[in-house]
């Protein structure tokens, strides 16, 4: 697989993951409808609505998102989310060899609370993230609640 550790990819993977850059998502796609070369298809600060935007039903693509929730109102947390994303309309072959593509994206974007497998666009509802990552994260101090 090429591609997944080139310098737009990672200078995006980092831009994420500072507290002082406004970006919290990455899209990573292949840069043909054959082959396993990676390209950076998009980056935004808009959170997990805006990703969805950019999902392609006829890809499998790999994202990476910030998300930012409150435990209670002196705290916050951050924590990370790794996607991968196989469009209804994806080609049999594509699909097919996405688990184990996903496995070498996955390597590089390792810093994650989570995985999500979406192949719907509501896959990427916010709120059952949080609940996820909440889960995924030991303390929750909201007693279970989202």
């Amino acid at each position: 697989m090429s591609g997944v550790d080139a310098p737009e990819i990672l200078a995006a993977y980092e831009a994420v993951r500072s507290d002082k850059e406004p970006v919290n998502w990455l899209l990573i796609s292949y840069a043909a409808p054959t082959g396993a070369a990676l390209t950076l298809s998009a980056t935004g600060s808009g959170g997990l609505s805006e990703l969805a935007e950019h999902l392609d039903d006829t890809q499998v693509q790999y994202a990476y998102a910030r998300v930012e929730y409150a435990n209670d109102a002196e705290s916050k947390r951050i924590k990370f989310a790794f996607v991968v994303w196989i469009g209804s309309n994806t080609k049999v072959m594509r699909k097919a060899r996405a688990g184990i593509e996903s496995g070498a994206v996955k390597k590089v974007l390792s810093h994650h609370s989570i995985q999500v497998d979406a192949g719907e666009k509501r896959d990427l509802d916010e709120g059952e993230i949080v609940k996820r990552l909440r889960k995924a994260g030991g303390a929750d101090y909201n007693g279970g609640r989202g």
